[in-house]
């Protein structure tokens, strides 16, 4: 793998891949930063008014940043794949037959694929074949995009089953505003990452509800414990999400100001309904998808996960938020660490 640190495209023209160019541009003058948007009538635009209207308004495009609806235009060692989860396959498959042999891709995605439940990694693996997991890598963290593109500080984590690989991307993607830690953990990376949006859409109903910050507080913890059971189960490790990819991006996405998902759930505990609300935003709320999918994958591995089926039934299946609360709050007794039988309630 190559150690030019300015080699690097963004494949993604959305909030997330947009501020990710815009970090790396900033830190590598002169440096060419391709990225890929899926509109052209977006990449157009963005080529000549050097910003995203759409979706990260307000914020310049460095002159490195080369906005392309072309996918072969954006090629570089290093690919930072920043797609919505449900784009990804049929993106990696226009990317497959230009795709260098060497390349490495790092995934920005969070989420479940909706009907083969796999995780992002294992998305790239069933397109591009079982040898790409030499070369795969996945960058999650507490971070939303705006913030990122102002240049705030952040930490995020980056998981490889390549442990050198880690290292050397640690070293590629870090900025002076941007802290890199690594772990081998994917599997408790990639689940963390996704399913923290489908408690923040819980935790933003408690707020459309007026309810305060006791019920919140009490939401992110048992939110945690069965993200934590199911990582478990997958075969990630339970370390893995009390750090940032877990306990740091779901406190970040269960109260900031800035969480889409945190939004949707807003909307929802006010009366609104899912379509009402997709209506008044082209941004995607990956918790959404990610709720079938976690639930079928937490069936498909014998693991409990109240909230996040509640969060089914409010989202698919017309259960009003009030009384999804009610039954969490009239589940039988349990132990809080599952000592008496065992294991993690």
């Amino acid at each position: 793998m190559p150690e030019v640190a300015e080699s690097i495209a963004v494949i993604g023209g959305g909030s997330w891949g947009t501020a990710l160019a815009v970090l790396f541009a900033r830190s590598r003058p002169g440096a060419v930063i391709p990225l890929w948007v899926y509109e052209p009538d977006l990449a157009q635009a963005m080529a000549e008014t050097r910003t995203n209207k759409i979706f990260l308004p307000g914020i310049a495009l460095p002159p490195e940043i080369r906005p392309s609806a072309d996918l072969r235009a954006c090629r570089a060692p290093v690919l930072v794949m920043a797609t919505p989860s449900h784009a990804l396959r049929p993106t990696l498959a226009r990317m497959a037959s230009d795709l260098p042999p060497e390349a490495v891709l790092v995934l920005a995605t969070k989420g479940l694929e909706a009907n083969s439940l796999l995780r992002a990694s294992e998305v790239v693996e069933s397109v591009l074949g079982a040898n790409a997991s030499s070369r795969l890598a996945t960058l999650s963290g507490p971070t939303f995009a705006r913030e990122i593109a102002l240049g705030e500080p952040a930490a995020v984590v980056i998981a490889s089953r390549d442990v050198g690989l880690g290292r050397v991307l640690q070293r590629q993607l870090a900025t002076p505003t941007l802290r890199l830690y690594t772990t081998s953990d994917v599997v408790g990376v990639e689940l963390a990452a996704s399913l923290k949006n489908v408690i923040a859409i819980a935790s933003g109903i408690c707020q459309g509800l007026g309810l305060g910050s006791n019920t919140r507080a009490a939401l992110i913890a048992r939110g945690l414990a069965e993200i934590t059971r199911l990582v478990v189960a997958a075969g990630g490790q339970a370390d893995t999400v009390a750090g940032l990819a877990g306990l740091g991006d779901l406190v970040l996405t269960c109260t900031g100001e800035l969480s889409r998902n945190r939004a949707l759930g807003i909307a929802l505990g006010e009366g609104r309904t899912l379509e009402s609300y997709r209506a008044t935003t082209p941004m995607v709320a990956e918790g959404v998808p990610t709720t079938r999918a976690a639930c079928a994958l937490a069936e498909r591995l014998g693991v409990e996960m109240p909230i996040t089926q509640q969060m089914r039934r409010v989202l698919f299946e017309g259960l009003a938020p009030q009384l999804a609360l009610a039954e969490l709050m009239q589940r039988p007794p349990k132990a809080e660490n599952g000592v008496e039988r065992g294991k993690v309630t």
